[in-house]
């Protein structure tokens, strides 16, 4: 019942990538959150809709193979439609839902280290999913519960680790997030001239929640 602005798919019944379409970089402009590849063009996923999506045919079966079953995770941020935002050191182009805590940003980066880019939510996020669009790099995840500098990765198993060598997130405010640079270098995050996509999500009530837990080993 709504115009999505990110959809994340996932195939249950066959070994495929996962993969990701948002309003803002365009249908069937794939990334894939499972890998570090940079985004490419496959055209299955046509159209974001007023009422959900839709597909062509797709002989690889990430998104829509002929019998396979699927999962879609949908969030509707500006309805496509885009802000150019200015709040950062980086001007930003932002589609923004503030009602419901979510912001698909994307930026081109300068290669400065401490960069800041808007992201339109007004109060600050509460994680933030950053990935270079042009080059194999890391999917680079800060949540509000980690330590400063720490990041995690979004598709590997590794821990959470502080000052990534090639960039990380950090400095979630009101406005911005600042890009710094790891060990190597900051492509990860802020590479001069590369391309980038940010999600960001703030908690509302009703909409959704972010915290943290320790196990304890129990069925309780």
């Amino acid at each position: 019942s709504f115009k999505p602005d990110l959809v994340w798919i996932k195939s249950r019944s066959n070994v495929t990538n996962h993969v990701d379409n948002d309003s803002s970089r365009g249908a069937g402009i794939d990334l894939y959150p499972n890998l570090t590849n940079a985004e490419g063009a496959t055209g299955v996923f046509t159209s974001f809709n007023s009422n959900g999506f839709s597909l062509g045919p797709d002989g690889g079966g990430a998104e829509n193979g002929n019998g396979l079953t699927y999962v879609a995770w949908q969030w509707q941020a500006g309805a496509g439609t885009t802000s150019s935002n200015t709040s950062g050191s980086i001007t930003s182009t932002v589609s923004v839902n503030t009602t419901a805590g979510f912001s698909v940003v994307t930026y081109t980066g300068n290669g400065s280290n401490g960069a800041t880019a808007g992201h339109g939510l007004g109060v600050a996020p509460s994680m933030v999913i950053v990935k270079n669009r042009d080059a194999t790099y890391s999917w680079m995840v800060k949540t509000s519960s980690l330590a400063s500098t720490y990041n995690l990765r979004l598709q590997d198993v590794a821990a959470a680790t502080a000052a990534l060598g090639s960039g990380y997130v950090d400095g979630l405010t009101s406005t911005v997030f600042t890009l710094y640079s790891g060990s190597s270098d900051i492509r990860n995050v802020n590479g001069n001239t590369e391309h980038y996509v940010a999600y960001c999500w703030a908690p509302v009530a009703g909409y959704s929640a972010f915290g943290t837990y320790t196990g304890n080993g129990s069925t309780d």
